[in-house]
Parts: C-alpha cells; structure tokens; sequence
C-alpha cells in the first residue's frame, strides 16, 4: 500500500515564535485524534531546528522547503542537506514552480539538489507542473514527463523509492483555481504510467503522488477519493492549524 500523505509547505511566513506556535498547534490537535494518514510539514530553515526538538515525527514528518545544489563550501547563505538533516528533519521539497520561476533553477541544478539529498537520507517532495499557456495548448503531460525525465528519473528504482511526486498545476497555486478531480486523476493516471515505464509498475504502484494546487478542505474529499491522488502538497491552507486538519481530515 503507497501511503497517504498530507504535507504542508509554509513557504516565507510566520516568524519562529509563530512557527513554534503553529506547529505545537497541530501537533496537540493531532495526537488527540490521530490522523489517518502521514503528515508532514515543511517550514522555513530557521524553524527547522528548533520545532524539532518538541515534534513527535512518528505523528508529524518534517521537513525543509528547499535545499542547495553543492554539498557544503563558500556559498554564502546557502543551506546543505547536510544542514537540513542535522536539525532532525525528514523531508525537503526540491523543484517548486516559485524556486524554478523566481530563482531560476533548472533541471540540471535540480537533479544535483535531489542526488545530495538522496545522499544525506533525506526523502524528497519534487515538484512538477505545467503553467496555463501549457495547459491551455494541452502540452500538460509532455512537461511533466521532460520535467521527471530532467531531474529524477536518472535515479536507480532504489533511490527513487524515497521520491514522493508533488503535482502543482502552476496555474492553480495560490490563485484559488483549482483543478478538477477529473483534471488532476488524468495527469496523475499519467504521471503513474510514466513511473511505469521507467520502473515498472511495482514501483509506480508504491510512488506517492500528491497534488497541490489551491487545495482546501472544502475540495479535498473530492480530489483524495480519486485512485492515483494520494494525498496533497498545501500551501495557504497549513498556515492555519484548523484549516490544515480539515484537509488531513478528508482521509477519514
């Protein structure tokens, strides 16, 4: 069974004390009633370390937003997995459309992110998705095949056990579009037979694929009782911890 994953990425919000705040929030409302899924939240590198000394990570997984593409040196303000992994972090997210689109980072700095991740023990969130023109010109399932091809699919059937895939239609982040559960099963139906072909259907069957995108508690029911849709990647909705519960609650 691939399991079911609800994971937060806070991106550049709330200050550490906020951070703290929000985390021991969630993990108090989530031992109470325990969640029916795995749970993860990814916050800024500076919370890292502090929200792991309290988290009960076989409750609530963390991880960072991003990490950088040289093991360690002169690279002022850069952050390793190395660092990540010290603090007591599980995850890192590598390749979100704002890391691509803002800071311009390719599939080739992409692919040295996700190896030196890898390499530390980290399990990687990566993102992919495809902006509206490429929607609107249905060029949707070529991106996001040349998008794994570029940065993940050079990874041994092994390494890639520990790739969690995060679906982001760029058009629907933070725009309050979403895709519709019809929408986002086909290209997750898609994203899972190109795992196939690469490494065969044991390991596509057992590959998370998330989505994320404008997604809340209102439409997750809808979009987690589709068969490739397993779990979502939340952007605005886990700043809240009610609003982020609701979401995980959708596994009920």
């Amino acid at each position: 069974m691939r399991k079911k994953i609800v994971a937060g990425n806070w991106k550049m919000n709330m200050n550490l004390q906020e951070g703290i705040d929000l985390a021991k929030e969630l993990q108090e409302m989530l031992t109470a009633e325990k969640p029916n899924c795995d749970v993860v939240i990814c916050t800024p590198f500076i919370h890292l370390a502090s929200i792991a000394q309290f988290l009960n990570q076989d409750l609530i997984g963390l991880g960072a937003e991003n990490c950088a593409d040289k093991d360690k040196g002169a690279y002022t303000g850069e952050v390793s997995a190395e660092m990540v992994k010290s603090t007591g972090a599980k995850y890192v997210i590598i390749g979100h459309s704002e890391r691509r689109e803002y800071y311009h980072e390719t599939p080739e700095i992409l692919k040295e992110k996700v190896l030196l991740a890898l390499q530390k023990g980290l399990k990687v969130i990566f993102c992919i998705g495809e902006s509206l023109a490429e929607r609107e010109a249905g060029k949707q399932n070529e991106v996001v095949k040349a998008e794994l091809e570029g940065s993940v699919f050079n990874l041994t059937a092994e390494e890639f056990r520990n790739i969690v895939i995060a679906y982001e239609p760029i058009w629907a982040i933070g725009t309050g579009k979403t895709a519709t559960a019809e929408q986002a099963e086909e290209i997750h139906a898609y994203i899972r037979s190109t795992v196939a072909e690469r490494y065969g259907n044991e390991v596509a069957e057992q590959t998370s694929i998330l989505y994320g995108g404008s997604c809340k508690a209102s439409n997750a029911p809808e979009l987690f009782a589709k068969p490739d849709i397993d779990g979502g990647l939340i952007g605005g909705a886990s700043l809240k911890a009610a609003d982020f519960k609701g979401i995980i609650d959708a596994w009920k």
